[in-house]
């Protein structure tokens, strides 16, 4: 379970499992924890036919936003995988909320095994950053098996500078992958730069709050509260200044 769980802190910047059991209090004023739901709608509505039949996979949903969301504006049937319990229960009282609790299935599940046993679904989503289901091809890959022929995967990552972080790759170079792995790019959408920064700092804010609340209740571990605040603070910066935030629809080939 250790490298499932030092998967998901790096994917939620955090730089150790022990952050784990507080990630649920850090970001509790937080819904939308990965893709933009809107963005996906979006792109949806101009690029693929859905029905009451269609058949949606989102994989490390967190609280469940994009897939609330696309039931309740699309009528289309979604399961969403996450691995933090507290996550999936918040997306089950959403669901409930929204009148949607018949159209959506939340489960708690490593989406490692998931991608193993989740077929023939019409569209994937992918909203976790960093290297979850391995390297960028590994993940298309992985996606790709759990969608029909023809069918769709969207993936919420980012595009890197020719001087900036390797970690992320160069629009040029996920096209090659995209090649490689027998996928088309049919459309992608860049998050706006203002948008961000007005995103980052409403972000930021709460978890600060939370992160400060944690250092009174918690004051032997008030390094590891600082340590995440810290690398949030990092990935803001570096997603400003050194790389462009991306949406990416494909369509298997």
């Amino acid at each position: 379970m250790s490298s499932v769980e030092d998967k998901l802190a790096k994917s939620l910047t955090a730089e150790s499992i022990e952050l784990i059991p507080y990630l649920p209090y850090l970001l509790q004023d937080l819904w939308e924890l990965g893709s933009s739901p809107k963005d996906i709608l979006s792109m949806i509505s101009k690029q693929i036919q859905v029905s009451d039949k269609t058949k949606v996979l989102d994989l490390a949903c967190g609280k469940g936003a994009v897939s609330i969301n696309l039931a309740k504006a699309l009528g289309c049937n979604v399961k969403g995988i996450d691995i933090i319990t507290e996550f999936i229960d918040f997306a089950n009282k959403k669901a409930r909320e929204f009148g949607v609790e018949n159209l959506c299935e939340f489960n708690v599940g490593d989406i490692n095994e998931s991608v193993k046993v989740e077929k023939n679904y019409d569209i994937v989503i992918f909203g976790a950053v960093g290297n979850v289901l391995g390297d960028q091809e590994e993940t298309i890959l992985k996606l790709k098996s759990t969608v029909k022929d023809g069918g769709y995967i969207f993936i919420d990552d980012a595009y890197g500078k020719e001087d900036s972080n390797p970690q992320f790759l160069t629009r040029e170079q996920w096209l090659m992958i995209f090649q490689n792995t027998g996928v088309k790019l049919l459309e992608e959408k860049l998050v706006d730069d203002d948008e961000l920064v007005s995103i980052n700092n409403e972000q930021m804010a709460c978890i600060e709050k939370r992160v400060n609340e944690l250092k009174k209740t918690h004051p032997e571990k008030e390094s590891l509260f600082d340590s995440y605040l810290q690398s949030q603070q990092a990935e803001c910066a570096e997603l400003e200044d050194e790389i462009s935030g991306v949406t990416m629809l494909l369509q298997v080939v």
